[in-house]
């Protein structure tokens, strides 16, 4: 017991010693940092330069704590510009998909306008709704119809060439019967052979010719176009050529292209005016001399 009260005796004091050297100290650092004057500034200068590069060790994790949440930081933007880069791309390629159907469109529209027609020919365009072909059966679905003043039998064109013909007309749709279909037979003319023939869908896209009148004469390559015989479709209007199959019958390669029908081209078709009565085809100043030369003849 004497000898634990010796010690704190001893340690006591000390320890006052110490802390009042200490605050001592501090209050001395604290008028050093405050007073104002050029030596002391230097003091300053003198000790941070002497103490603080020692002290590098110590601020390395502080230093290298800083720097990743840094990294971290940037790390997060990197991710969040990414994502708005991949949303912004997506819409890209939906904007560019949008223009190559607006261009496939516009080229299509573009081909209607260049087809050569009789002059004396309209045609409302139309858009393709539905396919409805089947193995057995291949038309066409249009959104314009009676109001359009659309009449059964019209034919319709694509860009290229003689899609089919009207064969059903609704007030706001028409189906169209293809060239292709089973039931579909139109008269042409083989322009380079000079022959005329039926053209009889099969279902396939290439129809063959039938009742060629010399067949001999046809060649792969012929053009072929509409006769105009029957008054079913008007004559001149471009359908194909002339291609050899592989059952050795003549077929006909359609110029329209089958695969991407999205407008087609309704003809508005008046007819043909029919001559019943004979005497039209004679001018009226020629009978009267017929009559003279005929009356000589019987005088003399």
């Amino acid at each position: 017991m004497a000898n634990d009260r010796n010690r704190e005796d001893f340690v006591a004091p000390i320890r006052r010693l110490l802390v009042g050297v200490l605050v001592l100290l501090m209050f001395a650092v604290f008028l050093i940092w405050r007073i104002d004057s050029p030596r002391v500034e230097r003091f300053r200068a003198d000790i941070i330069n002497r103490f603080v590069p020692s002290f590098e060790w110590a601020m390395a994790p502080v230093t290298g704590m800083i720097n990743l949440v840094s990294d971290f930081q940037s790390y997060q933007r990197l991710s969040d510009q990414n994502q708005e880069l991949r949303r912004e791309l997506q819409q890209m390629k939906a904007w560019r998909e949008a223009a190559i159907r607006l261009g496939q469109e516009n080229a299509k529209l573009r081909d209607l306008n260049n087809v050569q027609l009789d002059l004396q020919l309209t045609y409302v365009t139309g858009v393709v709704l539905a396919d409805s072909g089947s193995p057995f059966h291949q038309s066409l679905l249009l959104n314009i119809g009676a109001r359009d003043g659309i009449v059964d039998g019209w034919a319709a064109m694509d860009g290229l060439g003689l899609v089919g013909r009207i064969s059903g007309v609704g007030n706001d749709t028409a189906r169209v019967i293809l060239l292709t279909d089973t039931s579909s037979r139109i008269p042409v003319n083989i322009q380079d052979a000079g022959q005329r023939a039926i053209l009889s869908g099969d279902n396939t896209l290439h129809p063959p010719l039938e009742f060629i009148e010399n067949a001999d004469l046809v060649r792969p390559g012929d053009r072929v176009v509409t006769s105009g015989d029957g008054g079913v479709f008007p004559a001149g209007l471009q359908v194909g050529e002339v291609a050899l199959g592989v059952d050795r019958r003549l077929r006909v390669r359609l110029s329209a292209d089958y695969e991407r029908l999205e407008f087609l081209r309704v003809l508005r078709s008046h007819g043909t005016e029919n001559i019943t009565d004979p005497g039209g085809l004679i001018a009226p100043g020629l009978l009267p001399v017929f009559e003279d030369e005929t009356t000589g003849a019987n005088d003399g």
